[in-house]
């Protein structure tokens, strides 16, 4: 841990910054635009040469924006994405041509940053979003996707303006933060749409706050289930908008809905999207820790599901799995709606593998314990994730699905033993 002013140290790692950056401010989460939106503009950030796109939502962020890259790649235009949180490496959050950040520049942004902001206060996720700022306004890519932080309308990413704003879905996550209603979170997530420029929402339902807000600010709004829709058959799926039909669509690897969204996107962008070139970007687009198998016999599947939204999701996907029994290892953090999330799970399951997560907001197994169901299925607690998988792959046959799920900890925790 750095005790003192990196500045001082002429050869500081990122390592050393990022000890740095989690020392410097009381607060993990503190949101607002009013301090970075000054130390950026000390720095004259900006990134009018590129098309700009920032992704919003309670789930699907994260593989809506990893199609959009795909997509964008496959037509050899550049593209730059910046997400969080990462799962194994920091560099992880800024990709550009999917290829993830070094260390170098990141250091180079954080000096500038420091330098710049003299007496302001900057959380850890402010300091490294300028930091992916500044680096891709260097690079100045074709397309920069942004995925938003926490809600959208206060988070560090919505002090750039979008050429396009996507809001994926809306489901009750980060209620400290956010409201307590779907109507309320939806009004955070609202925020990051600009007036005369289009708004994809891909969230089925209506949510009155977005559309009372893409109408006040004059959005080019463009809604799911009004403006677009998809139908998903045995075999395939179809895609319907007021201008666009595709037919025949293969099944993707990630939630159907996020692809449906991404392809409204790409024909906002006028971009010329065919059911050969969609089905093309379907098979390339597989995200770390969604619905990730990364072994056979037993199947071990990693999900970072944390919410009941994402874990409804998730159990769906699991009617696509044939096997005899169901092993769940989970982690989980103490402000996430456990007992919704794992409730959802309980007629399913064989045998709990709960483990205690041993980070800032990390619940004891003991806690999620408390929210399964022991009548049909046994249930262990374990200190920490890896003792949990571990004894989970012990006890599983060739024909079991281990399901690993509840947070980005705890499929990080196994994935460091394959990757």
């Amino acid at each position: 841990m750095i005790n003192h002013h990196p500045s001082q140290l002429s050869n500081a790692t990122l390592d050393n910054w990022l000890s740095y950056l989690e020392s410097i401010h009381s607060q993990e989460i503190d949101l607002g635009l009013t301090r970075i939106a000054e130390v950026a503009k000390r720095l004259s950030i900006s990134l009018s040469a590129s098309k700009v796109i920032t992704v919003a939502g309670t789930n699907g962020k994260g593989t809506t924006c990893a199609f959009l890259e795909n997509a964008f790649l496959q037509r050899h235009q550049s593209v730059a994405v910046y997400s969080s949180p990462h799962i194994e490496r920091f560099n992880e959050r800024l990709r550009i041509d999917k290829t993830e950040v070094t260390d170098q520049p990141l250091i180079n942004a954080f000096e500038q940053i420091e330098q710049a902001r003299g007496d302001i206060s900057l959380t850890y996720y402010e300091y490294t979003t300028l930091a992916a700022l500044m680096i891709c306004q260097e690079i100045s890519p074709d397309y920069i996707i942004l995925e938003v932080g926490l809600g959208g309308r206060l988070d560090a990413t919505n002090i750039i303006d979008a050429d396009i704003a996507v809001i994926t879905s809306i489901d009750l996550d980060h209620q400290a933060f956010l409201g307590d209603t779907k109507e309320l979170i939806g009004f955070e997530k609202a925020g990051i749409m600009r007036g005369d420029k289009f708004a994809v929402v891909g969230e089925p339902s209506t949510i009155n706050s977005i559309k009372q807000h893409a109408l006040n600010i004059k959005a080019r709004a463009i809604y799911r289930n009004v403006d677009f829709s998809l139908q998903e058959n045995t075999d395939n799926w179809c895609y319907q908008s007021n201008d666009l039909s595709l037919s025949a669509l293969v099944k993707p690897n990630i939630p159907i809905d996020n692809v449906a969204t991404a392809i409204t996107v790409l024909n906002c962008l006028s971009l010329d999207v065919s059911t050969q070139f969609i089905n093309d970007v379907i098979e390339q687009t597989k995200v770390a820790g969604r619905t990730e198998l990364i072994q056979q016999q037993p199947h071990v599947l990693l999900d970072v599901a944390h919410n009941p939204h994402a874990a409804r999701n998730l159990v769906k996907a699991l009617s696509g799995y044939k096997y005899k029994n169901l092993h769940c290892v989970t982690g989980m953090l103490s402000d996430k709606d456990i007992k919704g999330t794992l409730s959802l799970f309980n007629e399913l399951v064989d045998t709990w593998y709960l483990a205690t997560l041993h980070v800032p907001r990390g619940a004891s197994a003991e806690v999620l314990s408390e929210h399964v169901s022991g009548n049909r299925c046994a249930v262990n607690c374990f200190d920490n994730v890896e003792q949990a998988y571990k004894m989970a792959l012990q006890r599983s046959e060739d024909n079991d699905l281990i399901l690993v799920f509840g947070s980005f900890f705890t499929v990080a925790d196994v994935r460091k033993l394959y990757f």
